[in-house]
């Protein structure tokens, strides 16, 4: 079976930061779609924002009184699909970039790229994915992702990994709706009332909290990561 993955982060930027500066946590996403079913998502997303004339990028910081019809359609069109929906994670304060990531905040980046993506990665199926575009200091590390995700999963075929301008993927402004929404939960953001609603329309179709999850959750899975070791 052929999947397409999109992915985009959130975040991310408190890696960078000294060790003593660093709180909360960034979180990488993604979307797994089935192939065949990737113009019935894309369409009804397209449909939406003609429905409610949005222009521009669907982004969780967009989210506002005004779009948040069209930000619970977008989320009601995910769970009504067959996609799936994975993020990871990551507490800041406890990434030990000098021991475990050569003192290299991009490297320890796409180490935690790799878990979102792998763990997911099922045997005897085709994989292309798709990340939100960003300037790397190292042009090699998606091809380096690619190399070592098709070295770990010698039954399946990671046919590609591509980067991708968001303003060209509704698919990875999905994501960055998804993933935005476990950031605000994770860090207790109040204030509005339009964010708050559409974490609401996500937990009303999960009938659960928004939370880390178990490993067997398939539609909307959080992987808080463990980097302290241990059972």
């Amino acid at each position: 079976m052929r999947f397409e993955i999109y992915c985009d982060e959130s975040c991310h930027e408190r890696l960078t930061r000294e060790p003593h500066k660093r709180e909360g946590f960034f979180f990488i996403g993604g979307i797994w779609i089935p192939a065949e079913q990737r113009p019935q998502l894309k369409e009804a997303i397209r449909n939406l924002q003609n429905i409610y004339q949005t222009r521009g990028e669907i982004k969780w910081n967009r989210v506002c009184p005004s779009r948040q019809q069209v930000y619970e359609g977008v989320v009601d069109a995910f769970f009504e699909s067959a996609a799936r929906f994975r993020c990871v994670a990551i507490d800041c304060r406890k990434v030990d970039l000098v021991r475990y990531h050569n003192s290299d905040s991009e490297l320890g980046f796409y180490k935690f790229y790799y878990q979102l993506l792998h763990h997911w990665i099922a045997d005897f199926n085709e994989y292309s994915i798709y990340v939100d575009y960003k300037i790397n200091r190292l042009p090699s590390r998606l091809k380096t992702l690619h190399e070592v995700l098709t070295c770990a999963n010698l039954s399946a075929q990671v046919l590609r990994v591509q980067a991708l301008n968001s303003r060209e993927s509704p698919f990875i402004q999905l994501v960055d709706v998804l993933t935005g929404a476990v950031g605000h939960k994770f860090h207790s953001h109040t204030g509005s009332a339009s964010k708050a609603a559409i974490i609401e329309r996500i937990e009303h179709h999960l009938k659960r909290p928004v939370v880390p999850t178990r490993p067997s959750e398939l539609k909307f899975n959080v992987f808080q990561m463990n980097l302290q070791g241990g059972w």
